[in-house]
């Protein structure tokens, strides 16, 4: 008699997820070095000094105004990002914003992912690949440069 466990199930739900082994492997991605999805560490790094020159800007022109800090980051990041694929944070730290497919994000790509960061939830929803729901709204990813 055959029985469940020898034909499978969907009910089993999505395969284990030891099969990848680092982020980015099932998205043909190295697991160091160039190419491969930037860490938590580097990207925590980036969001600091990108947010440590927009206060620096706030300060002094908008008396450190919460709101005019928020928005200046953001235009930063689309500005910045859908021209050159990364921040100035970004850059120190060298990563890139690339779509899947290695091409640098573009303006509309920017501006939602970065409307995305600003409301700061949709960054810390990761998958196992370290993309949060900002960066697979528009089929993108952090990479190492």
């Amino acid at each position: 008699m055959v029985n469940r466990d020898e034909l499978g199930s969907w009910l089993d739900g999505p395969p284990p997820s030891g099969e990848q082994q680092w982020p980015g492997q099932r998205l043909g991605r190295p697991e160091a070095g160039p190419g491969s999805i930037a860490r938590f560490g580097p990207r925590a790094g980036a969001l600091l000094v990108d947010w440590l020159i927009c206060s620096l800007a706030s300060a002094a022109f908008f008396q450190y105004d919460a709101l005019a800090t928020l928005f200046i980051f953001l235009v930063e990041q689309v500005l910045l990002v859908g021209f050159f694929g990364y921040s100035i944070g970004h850059r120190v730290f060298r990563m890139q914003v690339q779509t899947l497919d290695g091409r640098p994000a573009g303006y509309l790509t920017a501006l939602i992912r970065s409307v995305l960061v600003c409301l700061v939830v949709p960054a810390l929803i990761l998958d196992a690949d370290q993309r949060g729901v900002h960066d697979r709204v528009r089929g993108t990813a952090l990479f190492r440069i």
